[in-house]
């Protein structure tokens, strides 16, 4: 489907009046259900609010979250004083192929609203996870869900699959990563609803809580250094069971990671972003208290 439709993702598609009039539709859809159909609290709005607006040029952004409906994106922006509606502010998101692309009009919408394909167990290196490298490298804002797929229990953050943490390591300048949490759209969408089936609309009178955490900060070079010697040492990744030999070796940094490297590396931050999501998770249960 010509690269899934890429043309349309494009900002002077049509003069960008296409993306314009999905962005004021789903953001102002957004804004009625989070804000006047539900109530939304949100801990530390003003630190995405500013990264989102006035963070350095050319720096990138990376928002991480849990994903519990199907509707996190675009309901996560839809809290009061977040520009929704705003097309160039909106962050580019990884969004499931089977669910958002699955027809051509489906395609074109989700194209027209900064959404990437991804195929799920498709792993890091499939074609379209380099269409959301480019987007780091152009400075832009990504959102992600790292788990990989929807989980509507309060549980414990999943282990997080590889792609974000392959996208922070491969991205030209290290991006400033966000850690988010929230709960209650498994309320607002749950699931299994009615004959197992999900709602046909977002339900109402539910309470919603964002969690914004503070930016992480990732030593890449030293941290490739580390994964390289680790690596060497270590037979869970040295060895031959758990290396496919399927991965391109990447240079980055002037450094060169064959696939023990960069599954030592993948692991290490996506751990370290999984705790962080996890204290922001037990920060929000207290704050419930």
């Amino acid at each position: 489907m010509g690269r899934k439709m890429e043309w349309a993702s494009r900002e002077k598609h049509m003069g960008g009046i296409p993306r314009k009039m999905v962005f004021l539709a789903v953001g102002a859809f957004a804004k009625a259900v989070a804000t006047l159909l539900n109530t939304t609290s949100v801990h530390k709005a003003d630190t995405l609010l500013r990264l989102v607006r006035s963070r350095s040029t050319g720096i990138p952004l990376l928002t991480v979250s849990n994903h519990m409906s199907t509707l996190d994106d675009p309901l996560l922006w839809g809290f009061k004083g977040f520009p929704s509606v705003d097309a160039k502010l909106a962050r580019w998101a990884l969004a499931a192929e089977d669910i958002c692309f699955k027809n051509s009009l489906f395609t074109y919408f989700f194209r027209l609203g900064k959404c990437i394909p991804i195929k799920r167990g498709g792993g890091i290196y499939q074609e379209h996870m380099n269409e959301a490298l480019r987007c780091l490298n152009n400075g832009a804002w990504l959102h992600t869900f790292p788990e990989g797929k929807v989980y509507q229990e309060d549980a414990p953050i999943r282990r997080l699959k590889w792609g974000t943490a392959s996208l922070i390591v491969r991205s030209h300048v290290t991006p400033i990563v966000l850690p988010m949490v929230h709960s209650g759209f498994q309320e607002v969408m749950p699931e299994k609803y009615f004959l197992n089936r999900r709602p046909l609309f977002p339900l109402c009178n539910k309470k919603i809580r964002i969690m914004i955490g503070e930016p992480l900060e990732f030593d890449i070079h030293k941290m490739m250094l580390s994964a390289i010697s680790k690596s060497r040492d270590d037979p869970v990744f040295s060895s031959t069971e758990t290396t496919s030999r399927r991965w391109p070796a990447i240079s980055s940094q002037g450094l060169a990671l064959d696939e023990a490297a960069q599954r030592c590396l993948y692991s290490t931050i996506s751990e370290q972003i999984q705790t962080a999501m996890e204290k922001l998770r037990g920060l929000g249960k207290s704050f419930l208290k």
